[in-house]
């Protein structure tokens, strides 16, 4: 909990000093995310003699999947670790310094090190997601809910703001001069959020500086010793791993991992429902309201899997099939990882509006509406990118005009999904499963990453060169896939909202 004084400054517009040090740290951050996943597919696909990897599509995605998965799996052990652990702070001060290692691992120039800049990455990142949120909710008591529903909204400008120009700055320096040097920008990015969050971390109290305590010391001593032992075996072992891996005594099959991740996922999810209804006591209206989070975990996973097209195959379109000439200048194609982040900032304030203004009237649409709105403008923007294909199909390149509207479908779509479902699992979930629960949501969107990775890997270039009618069809059926989803959401809208109870 903030002190007094540090919850009623006023000193960033309005808020609390200490929600700019987050501000810059998280913008920093998601520089060096979206600087470096802008160029990532791109640099994997390209030919080894002109600086990339020269691997195949469907290699290239699958471990992009993997990758972004990651991402969002390991921040449920790095929350539980900042809680239980090294304290919130902590864990964002060593979380960030290992992102910026990953990042600056991947500028030099081997096979070796790019790999394992993406595990450091994706444990950096575990640690320093969910818990820069956390500390941004601890600056403002609990008798001001609206004060810091607002202030999360300008940390999260703050996401955008650092998505946005991520990839214009990385894809200008990798795509056109070298690939190493655009991620070792990325972790220029990084390194300038820590610098600026040690400076200036006075401004954030003491909030997040301990894990939790329990009352009795003996005890905490013996989880602390636990938890301590139990890392050192997990490094050991994942160092021995990454070791046999780079040294090429074991071989992996990115392709083979992400089928079989995706199977143990979904499996895992389906398990840990079982078990919710059977072994946790709950009432039968927090069953039904659990039964609500579960259909809600398909449809997100559905939603995720589309909307992270951009990363792969709709970047992959932009490098290929898109003219982005502009007076004898060639446009970076990463730049166009931009525009989602450019209509969040612009479209953010437009929808927070909307909300409020139909909900005066008594219109504004349910949960489950709001879930198939995402999902069906999710696929008018696949509609979108069929109609373009067959200017391609007709050996032609088209302008990048069709991406840009993609786009804005798109994050329309997330504008509908993305927040509303957050904010109706902590509304749904049982008080003692909240967290678990969040777990579950996040779990949705490593999954649909995952999913995203493997679809990404049938816009094969050869497979298309040689039937280049392919191009289309696959995006008809991303559209039936996400339309359809949508549809049947708005079918079961009445259903879901009853099983919800009072929660709207």
């Amino acid at each position: 909990m903030a002190n007094e004084q540090d919850s009623h400054s006023t000193s960033f517009f309005g808020h609390p000093r200490g929600l700019a040090t987050l501000f810059f740290t998280e913008m920093w951050e998601r520089f060096s995310y979206y600087g470096m996943r802008a160029i990532l597919v791109l640099f994997m696909v390209d030919a080894i003699n002109t600086g990339g990897l020269g691997l195949d599509d469907k290699t290239a995605t699958a471990i992009y999947g993997l990758y972004t998965m990651f991402v969002y799996l390991l921040a449920l052990p790095g929350g539980w670790l900042a809680d239980k652990f090294m304290g919130l702070r902590n864990a964002i001060w060593y979380g960030g310094i290992i992102i910026a290692a990953g990042h600056f691992s991947m500028a030099i120039p081997t096979d070796q090190t790019f790999y394992l800049g993406l595990v450091l990455i994706v444990i950096g990142t575990g640690f320093l997601k969910p818990n820069i949120s956390s500390i941004v909710g601890g600056l403002y008591s609990d008798d001001e809910p609206a004060r810091r529903d607002a202030g999360f909204s300008i940390f999260y400008m703050g996401i955008n703001i650092g998505a946005f120009i991520a990839p214009i700055a990385t894809g200008w320096l990798g795509e056109g001069i070298n690939w190493h040097y655009g991620f070792g920008l990325a972790g220029v990015g990084m390194v300038l959020g820590l610098v600026q969050y040690k400076l200036t971390e006075n401004y954030l109290g003491d909030i997040g500086t301990k894990p939790e305590q329990l009352d009795d010391p003996e005890k905490q001593a013996k989880r602390h010793s636990r938890i301590k032992y139990a890392l050192w075996i997990i490094g050991t072992a994942l160092t021995l791993f990454i070791g046999l891996v780079m040294s090429g005594v074991i071989t992996i099959d990115p392709v083979a991992i992400a089928d079989a991740s995706g199977v143990t996922i979904f499996g895992l999810v389906i398990a840990y429902f079982v078990y919710v209804f059977v072994a946790e006591e709950l009432t039968t209206d927090q069953k039904k309201k659990i039964g609500v989070i579960a259909a809600l975990f398909v449809f997100s996973a559905i939603f995720w899997s589309g909307f992270e097209q951009a990363g792969s195959s709709l970047n992959l379109f932009a490098e290929r099939y898109t003219d982005r000439e502009m007076f004898g200048w060639l446009m970076p194609a990463s730049w166009l990882q931009s525009v989602n982040a450019f209509f969040i900032i612009t479209l953010a304030p437009v929808f927070g509006w909307l909300w409020v203004w139909l909900a005066k009237r008594s219109l504004e649409p349910s949960t489950p509406v709001k879930f198939a709105l995402g999902l069906i403008f999710l696929g008018v923007g696949f509609l979108v990118m069929m109609f373009a294909s067959y200017y391609v199909v007709e050996g032609n390149q088209v302008l990048p005009t069709w991406l840009i509207m993609t786009y804005l479908f798109h994050t329309i779509g997330e504008l509908c999904l993305s927040p509303v479902g957050l904010s109706a699992v902590t509304k749904l979930a049982p008080k003692k499963l909240v967290g678990q629960m969040m777990g579950i949501w996040f779990m949705s969107i490593a999954f649909g990453n995952l999913i995203a990775g493997r679809v990404a890997g049938q816009f094969n270039q050869e497979d298309i060169a040689a039937d280049p009618s392919l191009l289309p069809d696959l995006f008809w059926i991303i559209v039936i896939t996400t339309v359809g989803g949508g549809l049947v959401m708005l079918l079961l809208s009445k259903p879901i909202r009853k099983l919800m109870g009072n929660v709207r």
